[in-house]
């Protein structure tokens, strides 16, 4: 059976572990709540963000700015000085902001799904203390995952950059006319393409907008990038796969009322103009996930797409 490529690895004693979650949802407070007393009574360090309304009443927390929440660095205790877990609370989203934290540091990320979809936050709120205790005893999963740099450049001067763990996305912006756009790879041309944009996802992003394009689900593991237009005027203009290691650059063609816009991960890296380059290369850091022991990313795939409903159930019960 084809699973996950598991590096060894000694367990590490995650003494000091954040919470992430959107603070303002009714749902994640609770698992915050929840899960901050479980650590405190394992002898662990909670550390938040202080930007956090969440009431943890007799619980002690530390409470740093969100972008050390990655690296702890404002924990006034020395032995506390470093994250070594962060809990992500939430959907994919949430994974997403956990993993921009988290990847320049080196810091792994553990989720908990009280989202809708959840394809990376794959443990429930119903067991998430006994998983976070098996983790906390070394029994899980590290899987690695690849991410991306994109660089907006005008003028061959670079305007702003940002890294993605799911995808970088070119995309018509306050108007209601399609795009022109050209794609080049390791210096090669591709296409021009009209339509409302483009997508570049790693295997990791496969599952979430380039997927609603069209575009294949690609197994994580694999180095490989997909490339899939946006609503294409061509309907031979298809998505494709391309080696990981590749250099890809979109540039925006002149036409009337052009705007476009690039996000990167749902974050906005500012806007396109005419002749503007995108760069898009595999990015210097990723991001480790932690999955409990006896993950299997097919199961994943089951439950989340609602395959094998009806006839199609598969021979062994399932237990999703």
């Amino acid at each position: 059976m084809l699973k996950l490529t598991s590096m060894a690895f000694t367990p590490r004693p995650f003494r000091a572990v954040a919470l992430v979650g959107n603070f303002t949802d009714t749902r994640v407070i609770e698992s915050m709540q929840t899960l901050a007393a479980h650590l405190h009574g394992r002898s662990r360090c909670v550390i938040v963000d202080a930007a956090s309304t969440v009431d943890f009443g007799a619980v002690p927390v530390r409470r740093v700015n969100e972008q050390a929440l990655g690296t702890g660095v404002e924990a006034r205790t020395p032995s506390d000085s470093e994250v070594e877990l962060i809990v992500a609370i939430g959907g994919d989203g949430t994974m997403l902001h956990a993993a921009r934290l988290a990847a320049p540091h080196g810091v792994p990320v553990l989720g908990v799904n009280r989202g809708r979809l959840g394809f990376l936050a794959d443990i429930g709120p119903s067991d998430m203390r006994d998983r976070l205790d098996e983790v906390l005893q070394g029994s899980y999963v590290e899987d690695r995952r690849t991410m991306l740099q994109a660089q907006l450049q005008r003028g061959n001067q670079p305007v702003s950059q940002c890294h993605a763990l799911n995808d970088v996305v070119l995309q018509k912006w306050q108007t209601g006319r399609m795009l022109d756009f050209e794609t080049w790879i390791d210096d090669r041309y591709v296409n021009t393409h009209g339509g409302d944009g483009l997508v570049i996802a790693t295997a990791t992003g496969s599952t979430a907008y380039a997927l609603s394009c069209g575009g294949p689900i690609v197994y994580p593991g694999l180095d490989a990038l997909v490339l899939a237009p946006i609503c294409p005027h061509t309907l031979s203009d298809r998505p494709i796969i391309v080696p990981g290691t590749a250099r890809i650059e979109v540039r925006l063609v002149e036409r009337i009322d052009t705007r476009a816009q690039i996000t990167c991960d749902g974050v906005s890296l500012g806007e396109v103009l005419p002749g503007d380059r995108l760069l898009v290369t595999p990015a210097s850091i990723g991001v480790t996930l932690l999955h409990p022991s006896g993950h299997d990313y097919f199961r994943i795939l089951r439950s989340k797409l609602r395959w094998g409903r009806g006839d199609r159930t598969h021979p062994e019960p399932d237990t999703e």
